[in-house]
């Protein structure tokens, strides 16, 4: 074997014992060596030149950028995840032809998916749908996040907080919680500007938690300004505490004038 892929080989194999056994450390380390070590082969993006390893090349680097994209969902980090991803994705479209496909393929493009979700970045989400094939769209891994997507614009907060317990591939569950919370947030927002208080089984059915304890957890954590009182869950402090904006009506009433007046000498 080449001296370099032999090097490259060695070093990807202690990468994926380090991220065995979650040496988040020695695997940052290893994949920036790893990353250097790959600029050295001209068969890669984006110049893609035609040599007698390409193969062998292409499928290597693949294999070591899907293992650095689950090394970002490991260590919680979404940059990290985008940037990855982003380097990832030339060796699933552009070398897709070139080399056997990879068994990683749709969980990865499906937790891009559902990152995107969980990022509110509805726009984008749609964009890398529509790039997908028929088959892709008919994966487990991709029929999730598109349900997912469905059930959260529909509304259907249970729903996708239900999801969690059917997730397609283990490394889905931090982008799974991360929703969670998005959609307790929503709720939550939405509650205390709805009611001044609500019973402490309302509360609980409403932000869809299973016990009370789990719903007194949350507000200890996240709404410290909310009450817990002889049975009730009160808004009205947090009403209180959130700064009232006076609307500029003079103004606005004095640009609405202006435009029309503006209006007036076009027509």
């Amino acid at each position: 074997m080449d001296p370099k892929l032999t090097e490259v080989s060695q070093q990807f194999g202690r990468f994926k014992a380090a991220l065995v056994r979650n040496d988040f450390t020695t695997c940052t380390s290893l994949l920036s060596q790893l990353k250097v070590l790959l600029t050295e082969f001209k068969s890669l993006p984006p110049l893609f030149e035609e040599t007698p390893k390409a193969v062998h090349e292409l499928t290597l680097a693949r294999d070591i950028y899907e293992q650095a994209v689950i090394l970002s969902v490991k260590m919680e980090d979404q940059d990290a995840f985008e940037r990855d991803f982003f380097q990832l994705k030339p060796y699933y479209t552009d070398a897709g032809g070139r080399i056997p496909p990879s068994p990683q393929e749709y969980p990865i493009l499906g937790l891009n998916l559902l990152r995107l979700l969980v990022q509110n970045r509805i726009a984008e989400f749609h964009t890398e749908l529509e790039l997908l094939s028929s088959k892709a769209l008919e994966n487990p891994c991709i029929k999730h996040a598109v349900e997912l997507e469905q059930s959260f614009m529909e509304g259907a907060y249970n729903r996708v907080l239900s999801a969690r317990q059917t997730v397609p591939h283990e490394t889905y569950v931090y982008f799974m919680d991360l929703l969670a919370k998005t959609v307790r947030d929503e709720i939550a927002g939405c509650s205390e500007k709805a009611y001044d208080y609500l019973s402490i089984s309302d509360a609980r059915q409403m932000l869809l938690f299973s016990s009370d304890q789990e719903l007194a957890e949350y507000i200890k954590e996240e709404h410290p300004e909310w009450e817990i009182k002889s049975g009730f869950v009160y808004f009205q402090k947090a009403k209180e505490s959130a700064p009232s904006k006076e609307i500029p009506s003079l103004q606005l009433i004095n640009q609405t004038l202006s435009y029309a007046r503006e209006l007036e000498r076009i027509v």
